[in-house]
């Protein structure tokens, strides 16, 4: 089974996909697998504690697996500050739940890594749609959290971190491209000289050790 665990797609054929929300949290009643939060693109001065509100609501749900995506992002327009202060909440509130997060990071590693530790965070933390270089790599690894990765394995240079990364710690994922899983697989497995069914294995195992389900 091709593992997704980061999604803007509802699942499909021959895969477990958990599919990220940003709004429309009522789709988390239906049948499926889900993570939901405020990205940092998304915040608004005014709304943002009721939406959390509304994502507190339904991300009780068994449907719901994550909170996230949620993180820092300082190549977009809103307030760093305020991005700090909605991230801080998000993890509070995951952990208070027991359930994992999704980062979304973007040139703000020390500053979510920094926030996940004066939390005290406790819940698993998956860093999606990573393409940085092995020291940032390292680092998050060393802090005990995960790593996923899409597209950017098409890019030599991410291969190359990818390849010396304990499989233990990774995931896979589709985001928002329309490269199919698995051809994101297949790319893996190969920078890895394995094969799909054993990268597969550990994936799955992955899935149940992050998200307390079994593949």
């Amino acid at each position: 089974m091709f593992t997704n665990i980061h999604s803007h797609k509802p699942e499909v054929k021959g895969a477990w996909v958990i599919q990220n929300l940003y709004d429309n949290f009522e789709e988390t009643k239906k049948d499926g697998h889900y993570s939901i939060g405020l990205h940092p693109w998304h915040i608004n001065t005014g709304s943002w504690m009721q939406a959390l509100k509304t994502i507190e609501q339904f991300s009780k749900s068994d449907t719901v697996l994550a909170i996230g995506e949620c993180g820092l992002d300082k190549a977009c327009d809103t307030d760093l500050q305020l991005q700090q202060q909605v991230f801080t909440a998000q993890v509070c509130w995951a952990n208070e739940i027991k359930k994992p997060l999704i980062i979304h990071c973007v040139r703000a590693y020390k500053e979510v890594l920094s926030i996940l530790k004066k939390c005290n965070n406790k819940v698993p933390v998956i860093f999606h749609g990573f393409n940085k270089n092995e020291t940032i790599a390292a680092k998050i690894l060393l802090n005990g959290h995960w790593l996923c990765f899409g597209k950017a394995l098409f890019q030599e240079k991410i291969a190359a971190v990818f390849a010396v990364l304990p499989l233990e710690k990774i995931f896979l994922e589709t985001d928002d491209s329309v490269i199919r899983i698995e051809e994101i697989f297949k790319q893996a497995a190969a920078i890895k000289n394995i094969s799909i069914d054993e990268l597969s294995r550990q994936l799955n195992k992955n899935v149940s050790t992050v998200f307390n389900i079994k593949l």
